[in-house]
């Protein structure tokens, strides 16, 4: 029995070992590069952790804070994947930048949102009062910004007189210093740095994007067209990993997926912080698999649209992204009506 038993093994491992090696083959690249966030965890770096990556690689460039940078890193090639705001997305698009959406991977639900926030003494109770001061925010152009125009919109705040509100470009880590050190008067706050002013108390919101449109993915991943182009079998298997790793996280429960994130970012020892990951609750993506839906796109090219940035007709949802690479498309369109 001896020799069958090595001969057995032996198969075994050449027949492994082939296989690894067809694998590989039947990808056109061996690497993804990303952008990464201090003292969070993305879905590629999810999605490596849990298994479903393999054969590819993540391979981190660095982190950003900005949708819009990380999109126009995608354009310019020094990334293979990035993801923005949907807003930005349509008027990059619209710009013919050469990229497709390709997966929902943030928004807002039931737990995850963001809020605009003052503080307890502050004066500003009304979209009036904010006329002649400082709102704090990520970046410029992109989900924040465009949630703030809105409120002002909503609330009969001329154009004109919009111009009054100052937009300050500031870390999400130290928007919460920044409004209690007077800085700016408003800041934005959500998910785990939100929960974690609001246990040291002395602030309350003004409004936020959930009083303003429910639940609703708010930004898309991206990749190049040639690089669909390019690498088809490549390009369907990353994205199928990172909705597996959403679908991962939506369905299991929040402390065993917050332990998840905070072995990651221990492993992956960039001398970080992991106490925020305390205070995560959801992934904020409504539809099943990050699914990419009409109304993602349409409300911001309505909006873009009443803004005069784009011209009615211009652009219709379809032309932006697709789901052909979602290997949770099909059922994911339903559960999400």
């Amino acid at each position: 029995m001896r020799p069958f038993l090595k001969l057995a093994i032996t198969v075994w491992t050449v027949l492994g070992l082939s296989a690894s090696a067809l694998a590989q083959e039947a990808l056109e690249v061996t690497d993804i590069r990303y952008q990464g966030s201090v003292g969070t965890v993305v879905w590629i770096e999810l999605a490596e952790h849990l298994g479903y990556l393999a054969p590819l690689k993540a391979k981190w460039v660095g982190n950003t804070i900005s949708g819009p940078q990380d999109v126009q890193a995608v354009v310019s090639n020094d990334i293979d994947i990035g993801g923005a705001f949907n807003g930005a997305l349509v008027k990059l698009i619209v710009k013919k930048a050469p990229v497709k959406a390709v997966l929902g991977y943030y928004g807002v639900d039931d737990t995850t949102w963001s809020g605009y926030y003052v503080k307890n003494d502050s004066p500003i109770k009304t979209a009036r009062d904010l006329l002649g001061k400082k709102v704090a925010m990520n970046t410029l152009g992109a989900h924040h910004d465009f949630i703030v125009r809105e409120y002002l919109e909503r609330n009969k705040i001329t154009d004109e007189e919009a111009k009054q509100v100052t937009f300050v470009i500031t870390p999400p880590v130290t928007g919460e210093q920044a409004l209690r050190q007077n800085q700016v008067e408003v800041t934005t706050l959500g998910g785990i740095l939100r929960d974690k002013a609001l246990e040291r108390g002395g602030i309350r919101p003004l409004f936020t994007d959930r009083d303003l449109f429910g639940n609703f993915t708010a930004g898309s991943y991206v990749l190049r067209n040639k690089f669909i182009e390019q690498n088809p079998k490549a390009s369907k298997h990353l994205v199928s990993a990172l909705a597996r790793s959403i679908e991962w996280a939506r369905n299991t429960p929040p402390a065993q997926v917050r332990s998840t994130f905070e072995s990651i970012i221990k492993a992956r020892g960039r001398a970080e912080s992991a106490d925020a990951i305390q205070y995560w609750k959801s992934t904020g993506i409504p539809s099943v698999g990050g699914v990419v839906l009409d109304k993602d796109l349409q409300v911001w090219i309505d909006w873009l649209v009443k803004e005069d940035i784009i011209k009615a007709g211009q652009v219709k949802p379809s032309d932006l992204y697709t789901n052909a690479l979602n290997s949770y498309a099909t059922g994911a369109k339903v559960a999400a009506k």
